[in-house]
């Protein structure tokens, strides 16, 4: 689990093909400083496994699945990616509870700057939309935002400067791939209220 708070702007260093999947080397000097066999680390708001570190990289093994369902399967080295580790039974739950599994992916549709700030509208996949609500959480690219407006087809955040300065999303630009994870609370309420429906 994790909560949305990005630790470290990593790379990608190298993509190692097997088949449909791949080992993937990243370079996140402060996320390695601690890590080890099976942690978990978020990259771009994706759980992976650690496999071995080296130095202030880390390996992980990423699957056809992963690639399929994520904007993972556009990376290439070189490309930056937000990495947080998995929180602890100390950690400040700063944004929300993020799980690392992505719902779909989302095109960034415009970035209007405003000062200091930057509004980003995000096109969202087909039916996703009645996951979302205004003031309410999501992640993108594994940062923990909080929802300006939605509407059926996007959604709009607002993003202070050290967002912009800290994650990818102050790199990406309109076109770019990025990973959503909505509410996990949302997801469940559906489920229960669908099966109290149908048991009537």
């Amino acid at each position: 689990m994790f909560t949305g708070i990005v630790e470290e702007l990593g790379e990608v260093v190298s993509l190692a093909w097997e088949g449909d999947g791949a080992k993937v080397t990243v370079r996140g000097p402060l996320v390695v400083t601690d890590a080890k066999h099976g942690d978990s680390i978020a990259v771009n708001g994706v759980c992976l496994t650690v496999i071995s570190t080296a130095g202030d990289t880390f390996e992980t093994e990423v699957m056809k699945e992963t690639f399929d369902r994520s904007s993972l399967g556009s990376i290439a080295p070189g490309e930056r990616v937000n990495l947080e580790r998995a929180v602890t039974a100390a950690t400040r739950l700063g944004g929300h509870i993020v799980q690392g599994h992505v719902d779909g992916v989302g095109t960034i549709a415009s970035k209007n700057p405003g000062g200091g700030w930057e509004d980003v509208r995000i096109l969202l996949p087909e039916g996703m939309s009645r996951y979302i609500v205004e003031k309410g959480s999501i992640t993108v690219d594994g940062i923990s935002l909080t929802v300006v407006a939605v509407d059926d087809e996007s959604f709009t955040v607002s993003l202070i400067p050290t967002t912009l300065e800290l994650t990818t999303l102050g790199r990406k630009q309109p076109g770019a791939l990025v990973n959503l994870e909505v509410d996990v609370i949302a997801k469940y309420v559906e489920k229960l209220v669908a099966a109290q429906r149908g048991a009537k």
